[in-house]
């Protein structure tokens, strides 16, 4: 840049930013120093994303897992009994928040740009907070369901989060960050143990109120307060970003990402293209995978505690215990999509994860020894939890187009989470809840064989793609179409595997 003294940086800058070949240009035709400067103002843009938007949508999605798994806490903490709650009811209770979760998700989705991300997130932050902290008004199990079921609904409209990281980051770069955001599910199940464990040994009485009446207190609170430094320090888009924290040339470079990430920054939803996708086998592929996964993920966040005083634990060395296999579940989520990312595998990486689960889950249903049972929860939480963060970047990369994308998420999620309902009922035999680990078991064996199958499939259609892409066909599709248009349709539109 020492070349062009008389030109502000700012300038030189945007220069540099305009060669950048890597998607839409040829890279070829910049100099040396073109292509340095480009990445520096790259790589700096990335770190700053890393450190601003990743921070906040991972305290948004902590803290709604929080609000989403301090049911299994509170029912150890004295809340079943107080309130008088049957296993049948608790299992009521625990899938009902998934009426709401699901009714309302895709339009959560969808109407993400025109809310307004802050704002929607934000909000939905404050209002589920409140609704949680009237919990120590809930002297019925119809006012548990009623609450449970207006959190599910409010929590619906965070879950835009995954679509939102896709607006500022490109395809190879998402499934790192899809696992820093889904680890926190893991870190809000760990903490929620250590939250119920010091509440239960220090407020247990207090206010005349049982430990599980602070544990909703508590983790309502919580959300409120962070709420504000959503609705302050969260980016908009790529094309709204604040100058306070982005200047002109990483705001260009933004877009420029953006764009090149298949994202035009329309925000009309196209309601026809839901039907196509509904239509898609593509879709329903990956949506096998989702159900799978989900339906053990959830599982574990609703029944861990349970699980484990099954074991012969005490409720309160469960709620401890309960930190270690969310640990395990932490690691696993950042080291299998990091090397998804680095190795540009997903169905690899999603079939060695499920089948770590599986063995986890054939150990919990053939041995009675009590550190078996318990290493195998933490292989089960070690190969599940990954899997959600992957399958989620490989819809996202692989369904471009502002409806297309946020739909397929979207729908993904709520179809996902209707078995997750059916979880809650399938583990109704405790303490050793053999029915519900045998369809974990089996749901993990269909995972790994669809995610196998669905990297094959991929492959054999980029082969397609390749052959065609300057074909006459192909050449009418370009004129007539844009990606928003048709999605992985467009010729242009290569799958990851």
């Amino acid at each position: 840049m020492s070349s062009q003294p008389n030109k502000p940086e700012s300038c030189i800058q945007l220069e540099h930013i305009k060669g950048d070949a890597r998607k839409d240009m040829d890279e070829d035709a910049m100099t040396d120093e073109q292509k340095k400067a480009v990445r520096t103002v790259e790589k700096r843009l990335k770190l700053k994303l890393d450190f601003t938007i990743l921070p906040l949508l991972s305290m948004i999605y902590f803290l709604a897992q929080m609000g989403r798994s301090d049911l299994a806490n509170a029912a150890v903490a004295g809340m079943n009994k107080e309130l008088g709650l049957t296993a049948s009811q608790y299992s009521t209770v625990a899938s009902i928040f998934y009426v709401g979760y699901i009714v309302l998700q895709l339009p959560g989705t969808l109407l993400i740009r025109k809310i307004g991300p802050p704002a929607q997130f934000g909000l939905a932050m404050l209002a589920w907070g409140l609704t949680t902290t009237l919990a120590v008004e809930i002297h019925s199990y119809g006012g548990l369901l009623a609450m449970r079921i207006i959190v599910g609904g409010i929590e619906a409209f965070v879950q835009g989060a995954i679509f939102y990281l896709t607006f500022f980051y490109q395809g190879s770069e998402l499934a790192t960050r899809f696992a820093i955001l889904y680890s926190t599910v893991a870190l809000a199940g760990s903490c929620n143990g250590l939250i119920a464990y010091a509440i239960t040994l220090t407020l247990d009485g207090h206010h005349g109120w049982r430990a599980w009446r602070w544990i909703f207190l508590v983790e309502g609170i919580l959300p409120i307060a962070c709420s504000f430094l959503v609705f302050f320090l969260l980016p908009k888009t790529p094309e709204g970003a604040s100058p306070r924290i982005f200047t002109e040339t990483e705001k260009a470079m933004m877009v420029r990402r953006s764009r090149a990430a298949q994202n035009t920054g329309e925000s009309s939803v196209r309601y026809k293209l839901l039907l196509k996708l509904l239509a898609d086998p593509l879709f329903w592929m990956l949506n096998v995978m989702g159900m799978a996964l989900h339906y053990c993920t959830s599982s574990l966040s609703n029944f861990l505690p349970a699980i484990l005083v099954g074991f012969g634990w005490t409720g309160v060395k469960a709620q401890v215990m309960s930190v270690v296999v969310y640990a395990c579940a932490f690691v696993g989520i950042l080291s299998f999509s990091y090397a998804s990312d680095r190795l540009a595998e997903r169905g690899l990486i999603v079939s060695i994860g499920s089948g770590v689960a599986a063995i986890g889950y054939a150990i919990l249903l053939g041995s009675t020894n009590l550190s078996a049972r318990f290493a195998a929860t933490c292989l089960c939480a070690f190969g599940t939890y990954p899997g959600i963060a992957i399958v989620g970047a490989w819809t996202s990369t692989n369904n471009p187009g502002y409806t297309y994308r946020g739909g397929a998420l979207a729908l993904i999620n709520m179809i996902s989470q209707c078995i997750s309902i059916a979880s809650s009922h399938a583990y109704d035999d405790p303490p050793i809840y053999r029915k519900g680990n045998a369809v974990a078991l089996g749901m993990m064996v269909i995972t790994c064989v669809t995610a196998m199958a669905l990297s094959v499939v991929y492959q054999r259609l980029n082969a397609i793609k390749k052959r065609e892409q300057y074909s006459e066909a192909a050449e009418i599709l370009r004129a007539r179409y844009t990606v928003d248009d048709i999605s992985h349709r467009h010729p242009d539109v290569f799958f990851h595997v």
